[in-house]
């Protein structure tokens, strides 16, 4: 079976949807096209998807194109939706990356071309509404050559571009001026092809060209741009064609040991789990035990996406997509068997704001909790965090339309109504220097029948964190030391002054256990003191998120716009004006967006545009600002056992 996992990405707006729909219709899955509009689409399932006119869960459906499979992704468009897409983007075979023809490329048009780049997955453009009034087809090519670094090929020409009555022409690559351009461009990769065409263009046949153009968009050389418009159908077919024949495939085997990815996760109606598993290898059938982190689990349903539809199956085979009952213990990301695409991540920047969650009704606080921890399971780069001493609860977003988009979920799913202070910048802590923590079995004052050293440095930024023994790994049973690293990284979560501590290596230099009285407990309970010490000793610094930033305005008010980015302390490392317009690029500090977005419009009358993106941590002036910590302080030794040994009295 020749199958292809196929991603449809996009900035919101741009028609990915849309095109989903159309590419549906015409494979005959469904008889009537959706509308988002009208908010009956085939992948935007949620109500509130239907209400607001976005996608806010992937969604999956699976359909032929000739003798191919093609399990069709959906993913959000909305920025503040990413760590969805991030969950997709390691099972995908190719993508097809949608971009306006009105708008161009986009903020989040970049972060996902980016992230394909980087996780080398093939990809195509769909340069989408050439019928808008607006449209420019040939610009937006030239821009996605100078924006996103890439080696667009256009495979379509486009006649009277902004209009209704705009049509789509498929080139030839045989003919011109679609031979020269396949020529020079797959010259650059192929000397054996470029020396013909110069010396004897009659070898180059169109099958030639077209098995060249497949191997380069396969290793991300090349990509080809398709033009058309999804609403009416135009140009669609050419981009179908693509899909049937220059997009790799996948020739898994059913027969090979089972290995695959759970990437999304949902509830069914009785409130059971219902886990979205991509199948790499091997066979799954119902009844089975699937061997998962948490230990095995036993397969209870089975619902197949095929042919546009999901249907009871009693077994799904590699290179397919189901929806599978009984895995209690799953999460979102767990590997199925030994999957060879679990290693694939894409890493998107983290949630920069955090909000507390309020339930209107006091009595509903324990309802509120259960709910936001199932939702957690759905998404968990929420980072659900509750403060015991205090009973506050915290989630991290991306941005405030995720914000209204939980409270609608929580009220509408759950029947819980519940209210979000204004959202507050996360802040990240980074290690300065180097220190060590230790102590000692039977010495005190360690109380607990444990040996532990740690030492702490930093690693380059963007690099997260990392453990690594430097011990002999036979003289303790491997749960300690498992249960050691599991315990470094929960207590990273929490550094000197509350944030979370980033892009720190902790190494284990030093362990010991008295046999048979140690525990596991132990060493969770001694680690975070140890790990607190080494922190205190190296220092940590209070880093801020910043956001890149692309601003487009009128030159006649660039001074005014010039002197807002001065008051919010932003730097611009670029400035071009052309045609009346200024576009200017640089950093600002992520607290200082929303204000900024709030006064453009006035400073441009309304037609000032900014796009922005997480883009790095920087160390933070002034005093540090402290985070209101949860649980036992290990920082404060003296208070740190004392709450650990009134928990165990009252145990």
């Amino acid at each position: 079976m020749r199958t292809l996992n196929l991603g449809i990405l996009a900035h919101v707006d741009a028609g990915k949807t849309s095109l989903t729909e159309r590419l549906l219709f015409d494979a005959g899955v469904i008889d009537k096209l959706g509308s988002v509009d009208t908010g009956n689409t085939q992948t935007d399932t949620l109500e509130l998807e239907r209400q607001r006119g976005i996608t806010i869960r992937a969604a999956v459906v699976s359909f032929a194109i000739g003798d191919r499979v093609v399990n069709l992704i959906d993913t959000p468009g909305h920025p503040d939706f990413i760590a969805e897409v991030e969950r997709v983007l390691g099972l995908l075979d190719a993508a097809v990356v949608v971009v306006s023809a009105v708008e161009g490329v986009q903020a989040q048009t970049r972060v996902l071309v980016r992230a394909l780049r980087r996780l080398g997955v093939p990809f195509v453009f769909f340069v989408n509404k050439v019928d808008r009034l607006g449209a420019r087809y040939q610009e937006v090519l030239e821009t996605l050559a100078a924006q996103l670094s890439v080696r667009p090929i256009a495979m379509s020409a486009v006649i009277d571009a902004g209009s209704k009555l705009a049509g789509v022409e498929a080139l030839s690559p045989g003919c011109e001026p679609l031979f020269s351009a396949l020529c020079e461009a797959l010259g650059e990769n192929d000397e054996a092809l470029l020396e013909d065409y110069v010396l004897a263009p009659e070898r180059l046949t169109e099958e030639r060209l077209g098995r060249s153009l497949a191997g380069q968009v396969a290793r991300g050389l090349v990509h080809p741009v398709f033009a058309g418009a999804a609403m009416t159908g135009v140009g669609i077919a050419a981009l179908a064609t693509a899909i049937a024949t220059i997009l790799p495939e996948r020739r898994p085997d059913p027969d090979g040991p089972v290995a695959g990815k759970i990437f999304k996760i949902e509830r069914g109606w009785g409130g059971e789990k219902l886990c979205y598993l991509s199948l790499t290898s091997g066979t799954v059938r119902l009844r089975q035990y699937l061997d998962l982190p948490k230990g095995p689990e036993r397969v209870t349903a089975i619902q197949l996406f095929e042919q546009g539809r999901s249907h009871g199956v009693d077994s799904v085979r590699a290179g397919q997509i189901a929806r599978v009952g009984g895995l209690t213990g799953a999460r979102i990301g767990d590997a199925v068997g030994g999957d060879p695409l679990s290693a694939r991540r894409a890493y998107f920047a983290p949630p920069t704001l955090e909000t507390r969650v309020l339930a209107r009704r006091p009595s509903e606080k324990a309802a509120l909790w259960l709910a936001l921890n199932q939702m957690a399971e759905q998404d968990p780069l929420i980072n659900l965090r509750r403060n015991e001493e205090t009973d506050e609860v915290f989630v991290s977003l991306y941005g405030e339309v995720q914000k209204e988009v939980i409270q609608s979920t929580l009220l509408t799913d759950f029947g819980l109504d519940a209210s979000f202070e204004e959202s507050t910048v996360i802040l990240v802590e980074r290690p300065v220097g180097t220190g060590t923590g230790l102590q000692i079995l039977f010495k005190e004052p360690n109380p607990f029948l444990a040996t532990v050293g740690l030492r702490v440095e930093p690693r380059p930024a963007g690099a997260g964190n990392s453990f690594a023994l430097e011990v002999d790994v036979g003289q303790m049973p491997a749960a300690f030391y498992r249960a050691i690293e599991e315990t470094v990284f929960e207590t990273l979560k929490q550094g000197v002054f509350g944030w979370q501590v980033i892009d720190c290596h902790v190494a284990m230099t030093a362990a010991r256990h008295s046999s048979p009285a140690s525990a596991a407990a132990d060493f969770r309970q001694l680690t975070p003191w140890v790990l607190a010490t080494a922190l205190s000793a190296a220092e940590t610094v209070i880093c801020e998120p910043v956001d890149g930033f692309n601003l487009e305005a009128p030159a006649e008010s660039l001074s005014g716009v010039l002197t807002l980015l001065a008051k919010s302390a932003a730097v611009t490392t670029g400035s071009v004006i052309a045609d009346g317009v200024a576009r200017l690029e640089g950093t600002l500090a992520s607290q200082m967006v929303q204000s900024v977005h709030q006064q453009l419009p006035g400073l441009t009358s309304g037609v000032g545009t900014m796009e922005t993106g997480f883009d790095h941590y920087a160390p933070m002036a002034g005093p540090p600002r402290l985070r209101r910590r949860s649980g036992p302080d290990p920082f404060n030794p003296v208070e740190y056992l004392l709450r650990l040994q009134s928990t165990r009295s009252s145990c």
